[in-house]
């Protein structure tokens, strides 16, 4: 049953000409846990996670672009950029009001800061380039940095994407705001920006990445079939 889904998922991937327009999905609410499981194996796990405020969550597969989608009511494989539900959710945050509390007199480039990041949140939409703010090319003291954090705020929306180190993605409570830091292996933080985009891009599949994943899911479907027939021959 698990590789019959693998082989629904390649068909469907083969037929789709563009996953960023038109996402495809399929739940897996109606197989038994057992099959879910074994899904959940043969599939693996990649390198890119999400958690939201909510129950909702993803976890990129080895497969890129095909991502585990759970949550309350929903048991789902998804072959898209980024999932779709988590997009929307990202894309719904609303602006803020305006504190009138006056910034500490010790800041340095924090207030101006706050201020382009606002002006930029209020004006970008979806299909706009990125605009991305890097905080370790400017001056800025860890007095500035952490005002700047409080001021933007957390909504309790984030994204992991391990590679070569660790790039540690936030949601702000601007719209369209997130704080995106760069880690390596020791732990350090070695970039730190702010963007201002839909779902900042280290997050999503890249377009060519579908045809790869085309051929290594048929790879391995290829070599899964093979080890169950010679399992097969020896039980015989």
């Amino acid at each position: 049953a698990a590789l019959a889904f693998l082989h629904e998922l390649l068909d469907g991937l083969r037929a789709s000409s563009s996953l960023a327009r038109q996402p495809l999905r399929f739940s897996l609410l109606g197989l038994t846990p057992a099959v879910r499981d074994e899904i959940n194996e043969l599939l693996g796990e990649g390198e890119v996670s999400v958690l939201s405020a909510g129950d909702l969550r993803a976890q990129e597969t080895a497969f890129t672009g095909i991502w585990r989608i759970r949550g309350e009511g929903v048991d789902d494989v998804e072959a898209s950029a980024f999932p779709l539900a988590l997009r929307t959710l990202a894309l719904a945050r609303e602006m803020p009001a305006a504190s009138d509390a006056l910034p500490p007199p010790e800041l340095m480039n924090a207030p101006a800061l706050y201020h382009e990041v606002r002006s930029l949140s209020g004006i970008w939409r979806v299909g706009r380039p990125a605009r991305v703010i890097n905080l370790s090319l400017l001056p800025a003291t860890p007095d500035d940095l952490a005002w700047l954090d409080e001021r933007l705020g957390r909504i309790g929306f984030s994204i992991l994407s391990r590679g070569f180190g660790n790039c540690r993605i936030t949601a702000t409570t601007l719209p369209h705001v997130w704080w995106v830091q760069y880690f390596n292996n020791m732990e350090k933080l070695i970039l730190n920006s702010i963007e201002i985009v839909d779902v900042p891009e280290v997050a999503l599949a890249a377009a060519e990445d579908h045809a790869e994943t085309i051929i290594r899911l048929d790879e391995w479907i290829v070599s899964l079939e093979s080890a169950l027939d010679s399992s097969l021959e020896g039980a015989q």
